[in-house]
């Protein structure tokens, strides 16, 4: 298997979390593994100055929840989705693992606690090791990102990272987190994946905001499309709604990639499958269980 599509499968444990966004920054980096910074790559200011995106994107497209369904996709404490990672004709090369840890004060604001695990499977393991862990505190009303936090083992090569999202004046953080400044709204791809499920797509048409994958800021677009369809994954039978995802960097679209996830038509809006096409592969990561 080439180097390439090993980086592919990182990118799928990422995509999963990032609802498409974080697969194509993964794919489109020379980096083995991140290279961390005090500041996200947002622009090419001086060293004395705050980083700020040299091309900012849109303001994120809000929508009100819906007065009939309050609760219609908000996270379950101690939910576990489990999913299986295919590349072309390569079965469960990875498996993966989203999980809403529970609802607490993180520094005077209600947070979400959410976790994400990567892990590779053998054959593909003896070649390309990947252990991962994602962690993201993202605010109870709107997902948008507080902290963020890496923390990979891949090849034996281990980083931690964890940063502090800062979207106005700084305040002080600890020692061992980083200050990232980032636009209002910003969210990281476990809190996308969540906003995601809270949106009644059988009523907004699209939604967009600026994705912070660790590294970088991007622009992300979602819409459904089309009507509802049933869809087979491993933990069964679904209606789901298919939810087109465009990532936009400084203001372009990423045309050579196609994202699509499909969310279940019911209260939790449950994500069972999300497919990548790629310039040198197709994904397909489906949902085996979920409790």
């Amino acid at each position: 298997m080439s180097i390439r599509v090993q980086t592919a499968v990182l990118g799928l444990a990422a995509l999963v979390a990032a609802a498409g966004a974080f697969l194509w920054i993964h794919t489109h980096t020379d980096r083995t593994h991140p290279a961390l910074a005090s500041t996200p790559e947002l622009s090419s200011a001086k060293p004395s100055e705050s980083p700020r995106p040299a091309k900012a994107p849109e303001p994120p497209t809000e929508r009100r929840r819906s007065e009939a369904e309050p609760d219609a996709g908000i996270p379950r404490p101690g939910e576990v989705l489990e999913f299986a990672a295919d590349v072309s004709k390569l079965s469960n090369v990875a498996n993966l693992r989203l999980q809403v840890l529970g609802r607490s004060d993180f520094q005077g604001k209600s947070a979400w606690h959410l976790r994400a695990f990567a892990h590779t499977e053998n054959p593909l393991r003896m070649i390309f090791e990947l252990d991962d862990q994602f962690d993201s505190y993202s605010d109870a009303g709107s997902f948008s990102t507080l902290q963020y936090e890496m923390h990979l083992n891949e090849r034996g090569e281990k980083v931690n990272s964890i940063q502090r999202m800062i979207a106005g004046p700084e305040d002080r953080t600890a020692s061992n987190v980083t200050a990232t400044h980032v636009l209002p709204g910003t969210r990281d791809p476990l809190g996308l994946m969540q906003y995601l499920r809270t949106v009644d797509w059988a009523k907004t048409r699209e939604i967009r905001g600026p994705v912070y994958d660790g590294h970088k800021l991007y622009d992300v677009s979602a819409s459904a499309s089309g009507s509802s369809q049933n869809v087979t994954v491993p933990a069964g039978t679904y209606s789901a709604s298919k939810i087109d995802i465009h990532v936009f960097d400084n203001g372009v679209e990423m045309k050579d990639a196609r994202f699509s996830l499909y969310l279940v038509n019911n209260a939790a809006r449950t994500p069972v499958l999300l497919e990548a096409v790629l310039p040198f592969a197709t994904a397909h990561v489906a949902l085996v269980t979920a409790k």
